[in-house]
């Protein structure tokens, strides 16, 4: 008889929302409404900052501890006592030696583009034991399988992918007599590539356009490159650094701006690309082999090392109104294809696979 007991260890509901933690959020709540068939329980430290979300998904609190001590501390006792059951997890670790678990890896950031060399050294050491004690991984992209495949030196058919959606309350909310703005949404991390976007933007001929960038400045968070971003950006009138705002706000930048644009060097995905389009936004993104999987035809693409390429890809768009107009279109049908209603059901899939072969 099969154990239908799963938990869901939903530490990302103690922390501020990106992309990893829209998608543990997301992903859950979908996974919440579809499931007929199993004993889901949600499992997280005291410290929820998502309480609206918490209580839909009615977690579970256990353990005093906080942060990776609660992965690789508390979350083990507390399986260690309900008999070793199947335990997933969307972003953050695991308890490295536990083996009834499905491991999400939404890419390798940490290894490539390292905040400190502490933490790179601590992925080095606890990705490949978790993965090998896992019984399935999850990512995000074809990108991000042939990626963790191949660095970790692990077998494709022991990774799925589960892609990330876009919520249904992203679409066209307009607003009259905006100023223009083009738009940047992301955490201000190196791989992120802010600096080139402003370079570039620095470039436009049109002067009376704005630069409207959303998204965490935290240094210990994600380095020098914050510190650098708002060194460029303080005494430039044209640029707005808006920092963190909420889904509602986030609607109406993405609805009224000129383009979105994302130059970011490396993604395992990249969800805000995808928000922008359901949104009605023309989106520019950087030639990075994730993008081109995601997003096809539907955006228009550049080098992300070169300025001056950047500059001239957003002029292209915001002077030619049936690009812009193409671009919106595809779009829409592009943003169409990745619901989280689909992931859960991909989710649901891997789950049946690896109770099955127990």
């Amino acid at each position: 008889m099969i154990n239908k007991d799963i938990y869901i260890a939903a530490r990302f509901l103690t922390q501020p929302i990106t992309g990893v933690q829209r998608y543990g959020i997301e992903l859950s709540k979908a996974i919440k409404k579809m499931n007929t068939k199993y004993n889901i329980t949600f499992v997280t430290p005291q410290n929820i900052i998502h309480h609206e979300i918490a209580k839909f998904l009615d977690v579970k609190q256990i353990g005093s501890l906080k942060g990776q001590l609660w992965d690789q501390i508390s979350l083990l006792k507390f399986l260690k006592s309900k008999r070793n059951p199947l335990i997933v997890n969307f972003s953050n670790t695991l308890p490295v030696f536990y083996e009834n678990k499905i491991v999400t890896i939404h890419d390798i950031i940490h290894l490539k583009y390292p905040v400190s060399y502490t933490y790179k050294k601590y992925y080095e050491i606890v990705f490949p034991l978790m993965l090998k004690h896992s019984k399935h991984i999850i990512t995000v992209s074809e990108f991000s399988k042939k990626e963790i495949s191949s660095y970790f030196g692990i077998n494709e058919d022991k990774i799925s992918i589960v892609y990330n959606g876009v919520d249904e309350k992203f679409k066209p909310k307009k607003i009259e007599n905006q100023e223009r703005y083009i738009l940047g949404v992301s955490s201000i991390a190196y791989h992120k590539n802010f600096i080139n976007l402003i370079k570039a933007f620095l470039r436009l001929k049109d002067k009376s356009i704005k630069l409207y960038i959303v998204g965490g400045l935290n240094e210990k968070i994600f380095g020098e490159e914050s510190s650098k971003v708002l060194n460029y950006i303080k005494n430039n009138d044209n640029i707005r650094f808006l920092g963190r705002v909420d889904d509602n706000k986030l609607i109406e930048l993405y609805s009224n701006a000129v383009c979105f644009v994302y130059p970011s060097l490396y993604e395992g995905f990249g969800i805000p690309p995808l928000e922008a389009q359901a949104c009605g936004c023309p989106v520019i993104l950087s030639d990075i082999p994730v993008f081109r999987e995601i997003y096809g035809d539907s955006a228009v693409y550049f080098n992300p090392l070169d300025p001056c390429n950047i500059a001239n890809k957003i002029e292209e768009v915001i002077t030619d109104k049936n690009l812009i107009t193409s671009l919106i279109q595809k779009g829409f049908e592009n943003a169409k294809k990745y619901t989280w209603e689909n992931s859960a059901k991909s989710f649901f899939k891997i789950v049946d696979r690896v109770m099955q072969n127990d």
